[in-house]
């Protein structure tokens, strides 16, 4: 397997790793609180088009791409037979299922539900439905920020953690 191959994979499953947690914790820390002081009928227009505007390919390459460059990270590593491979496979497997499969449970019922109601007849349960979401996007931070704490950690003890030399590309 090539040098640059083993080099270049942690590297980017950590900047995805950090881009979905950046992306979260925006989200979190930063949209959720001026939602708060939107009424029933603008959060639902708002949030609608938050859930429509974020289907498109750069998401979803980094959504997914997070996860599934984890654990192709991991195969490089445990083909290589360095044992870091398996933490590497931690991560990827716990993205999967604390972001993707948590998201596909937990947040996109939600979507769908907020997506489906009329502004001007809001269901009563509305303001519950916000908070809901809300704290699924939370736990979503949380989880994404300590896979890219320990992405980041794990990149600075990877074999070929060392910067890419010119010779690396050219021999690929």
């Amino acid at each position: 397997m090539s040098t640059l191959l083993v080099r270049i994979m942690p590297i980017i499953s950590t900047l995805l790793l950090g881009v979905m947690a950046g992306f979260f914790a925006t989200y979190s820390f930063n949209v959720n609180y001026a939602t708060l002081v939107l009424n029933g009928e603008m959060y639902a227009t708002v949030q609608s088009l938050f859930n429509v505007n974020v289907r498109h390919a750069g998401f979803f390459v980094c959504f997914f791409g997070a996860g599934v460059f984890a654990l192709i990270t991991a195969v490089v590593f445990l083909q290589q037979r360095c044992s870091i491979g398996w933490l590497w496979l931690a991560v990827g497997l716990a993205y999967m299922l604390g972001i993707v499969m948590f998201t596909k449970w937990v947040n996109l019922p939600l979507n769908y539900y907020t997506e489906s109601w009329d502004v001007h007849d809001l269901p009563t349960d509305w303001e519950a439905v916000r908070a809901q979401w809300n704290q699924a996007n939370l736990l979503r931070t949380w989880i994404s920020g300590a896979l890219f704490v320990m992405a980041t950690i794990l990149l600075s003890r990877s074999p070929g953690a060392t910067v890419l030399r010119k010779d690396d590309v050219s021999r690929g």
